[in-house]
């Protein structure tokens, strides 16, 4: 299983940008999908995972700003992240659970002040 992200880029505190995540194999062999983040000199966070029942968590940094969601035909799992605030900025991981867990290579988010 291989998960590919991607939609990171940089952008002014306050935009907006979408990630995306793809699996190589069916997202509904998982039972959840997340997405998480790095900052230079921290722990991987949780940021957001999204349930095979649809069931929704936030990280409470992100909630009323970022939105998971998935495509179960796709594939893919997205992050709608707006309000990006300068604290937001890091490397983002997707996160795919299930007997296994397996993690996409990430892509880097920076928000500039």
């Amino acid at each position: 299983v291989q998960l590919q992200a991607s939609g990171g880029g940089l952008v002014q505190a306050g935009g907006s940008l979408r990630l995306s995540c793809v699996v190589s194999g069916s997202i509904n062999n998982f039972g959840a999908m997340g997405w998480y983040r790095q900052a230079p000199g921290k722990q991987r966070d949780m940021v957001a995972i999204i349930r095979y029942s649809g069931i929704t968590n936030y990280a409470d940094s992100v909630k009323g700003r970022f939105t998971i969601s998935r495509d179960n035909v796709q594939n893919t799992v997205y992050l709608q992240m707006n309000s990006l605030k300068f604290e937001d900025t890091a490397v983002y991981y997707c996160r795919a659970m299930g007997r296994s867990d397996y993690w996409g290579q990430g892509t880097l988010v920076t928000v500039s002040s």
